[in-house]
């Protein structure tokens, strides 16, 4: 697995932002068997700039807590037969990993969701991988089943790092 971290601004995390990342994709992976060696972008950001993209992508005109940017369009979520290795077009050409797409997650979102929410930023920053990771896997919580299913699915991906609710 590549994992591509970009970081912005001034803010900064309580903790090693690449090893927890590396922690929770590495088991979102394992936990959604997913078949290749697979290569994910995530920038970590500020309220100012995801609030530009949240704008721009979605039409939504405020800062959110993560954005995911899936490359892949699956039949049915975590169904990664509808991948064609031989057409390659999910694939990156130099290293031959599948290109899952991208995760943006602001920083101060992190701090202020966790003081809310009241757990530590460290738990925060992992469950908005993992949910994000889940919709780079085709996965979505738009109905009331969705958000069931995307919810035992997180769930169980934080207790496979060890950081459970």
């Amino acid at each position: 697995m590549s994992l591509y971290i970009e970081e912005e601004g001034s803010v900064t995390l309580p903790f090693d932002t690449e090893e927890i990342a590396i922690a929770v994709t590495e088991a979102a992976l394992d936990y959604a068997e997913c078949p290749y060696e697979a290569e994910i972008n995530l920038l970590l950001t500020e309220n100012q700039e995801i609030h530009e993209m949240n704008l721009e992508q979605r039409g939504i005109d405020r800062p959110t807590d993560v954005l995911s940017f899936p490359m892949i369009e699956y039949d049915a979520p975590g169904d990664f037969s509808v991948i064609d290795e031989e057409t390659g077009d999910a694939f990156n050409p130099e290293t031959g990993e599948l290109m899952l797409g991208d995760i943006v997650i602001s920083k101060e979102k992190v701090l202020s969701q966790a003081e809310e929410y009241g757990h530590s930023p460290k738990r925060e920053y992992a469950f908005l991988i993992a949910h994000s990771m889940l919709h780079l896997f085709g996965y979505d919580h738009m109905e009331e089943e969705e958000r069931a299913e995307m919810e035992a699915h997180q769930r169980a991906i934080m207790e496979k790092v060890g950081i459970p609710r």
